[in-house]
């Protein structure tokens, strides 16, 4: 996927004993006191059911020229700033990621910015220009984002040479919201914030030991009975694997797309809602539908749903979220021989991870699959939490290139069971 894709790699390294301790940091705005932290410029905090963020009195006016239609409009718009964080773990990587609503005449910009382990400070990157439609704005990220020392790869702030020493030891992020100039129309945000990371390099990782048998009821799509379809959103269906699996989780929560929503897609394609996904989950400068915090925000547009972008440390996180009714969607990338029973090899593939046989072996709906009946699989434990967790294989010609290092969304309702709560917060969502 993007991050996994483009990031320059090393060479071969030793493999830590324990890859699992103190590599991941999650910090996200959400509450109202949250949005009544930081620097508001023209901004406000609305209470609430799912206190928000929305724009208030506007602080001006911008032109945006947008880069994939050539046309340019007039915005108001305003701002909010979050606290400076320091998370546990300086940052070698950062994925941002949002939950938000933004009605036709408005969207969003998120940015980050930090300041380094040897006190210098990064510049204001931007992380997305994002609506949950796409009559306004094209949704976008940027690329050619670099201050000599990190690069932003699609949807991920990477430190150029981690082995330098250098990390990103605090970060802010910034909320731009647009509207259309003379209106009373606001997006609202509902949650934002950061995963920081710093996974040590590793080709293989230690083995878990299976703690549960269990399986979720998800609904299974196919990505591949789309081949052909809508060849716009990143050739068809054929590379749909991220908005088919964000589909299927969506369901399993109990959202769907309304008739309306889906009456532009042909009534004569079967499961419209996956065409319906690839369109509104559609990175146009990536050209591609498997931008992480894109997926995660629309999957957070269905009412009552929170999405973020997270890594795990191992299997047993992911037990412990399936043993609380939470299934996730993972990112890997492995040669065809590395997982028994794939049938292909891929360079970025996302599954939705379902459960755990009796004997510890990874349940999946992995939408690189025939047909709807053939996305069930069953893949061989320590085959799978390798291809996952790892941030370094070989490709098919032999060289060294980039693994996700266990990143996931997580998809659950805003008012999660006491249940619920205790496996996210174990796993440093909440």
């Amino acid at each position: 996927m993007p991050a996994a894709a483009s990031a320059p790699s090393a060479g071969p390294g030793p493999d830590p004993a324990d890859p699992a301790p103190g590599t991941v940091a999650n910090r996200f705005w959400s509450t109202f006191t949250d949005w009544r932290s930081g620097t508001a410029e023209g901004t406000r905090a609305v209470a609430g059911h799912r206190p928000g963020l929305v724009v208030g009195v506007p602080l001006g006016r911008t032109d945006y020229t947008d880069p994939h239609t050539g046309l340019t409009s007039s915005w108001e718009y305003a701002r909010w700033t979050s606290p400076a964080h320091a998370p546990a773990v300086p940052a070698a990587e950062a994925i941002a990621s949002w939950n938000a609503r933004t009605p036709a005449g408005t969207w969003l910009q998120v940015e980050l910015s930090g300041t380094y382990t040897d006190g210098t400070a990064t510049p204001w990157f931007v992380m997305g220009r994002w609506a949950s439609g796409d009559g306004d704005i094209r949704r976008t990220s940027v690329d050619d984002q670099t201050d000599g020392r990190s690069t932003v790869w699609t949807d991920t702030f990477s430190v150029d040479d981690p082995a330098s020493g250098l990390r990103l030891a605090s970060y802010r992020l910034r909320l731009t919201l647009y509207r259309r100039p003379g209106t009373a129309l606001t997006p609202t945000v509902w949650r934002v914030g950061a995963m920081a990371s710093d996974v040590p390099d590793r080709f293989t990782v230690p083995a878990s030991v299976p703690g549960l048998a269990r399986e979720l009821t998800v609904p299974r799509y196919s990505q591949n009975i789309h081949v052909g379809q809508y060849p716009e959103y990143d050739n068809g269906g054929e590379a749909w694997c991220s908005p088919t699996s964000s589909q299927m989780i969506i369901e399993y929560w109990g959202r769907k797309p309304s008739a309306e929503d889906l009456a532009w897609v042909n009534p004569d394609y079967a499961d419209p809602q996956v065409c319906h996904a690839a369109r509104y989950t559609y990175d146009h400068q990536y050209q591609g539908c498997g931008n992480w915090p894109f997926n995660a925000a629309y999957a957070a547009s269905y009412p009552g749903l929170n999405a973020v972008v997270t890594r795990l440390r191992s299997l047993t996180d992911l037990e412990t979220l399936i043993r609380a009714g939470i299934p996730a969607i993972t990112s890997q990338s492995f040669l065809k021989e590395e997982l028994t029973g794939a049938g292909y090899g891929t360079s970025g593939h996302l599954m939705t991870v379902i459960g755990f046989t009796a004997t510890g072996d990874v349940i999946a709906n992995d939408p690189a699959s025939p047909t709807d009946e053939a996305v069930r699989r069953i893949y061989r434990r320590r085959e799978w939490e390798n291809i996952w967790l790892r941030t370094k294989r070989y490709d098919a010609s032999g060289k060294v290139v980039s693994g996700t290092g266990g990143v996931c969304y997580l998809y659950f309702p805003d008012r999660p069971t006491p249940a619920q709560r205790a496996a996210l917060r174990a796993v440093g969502v909440l």
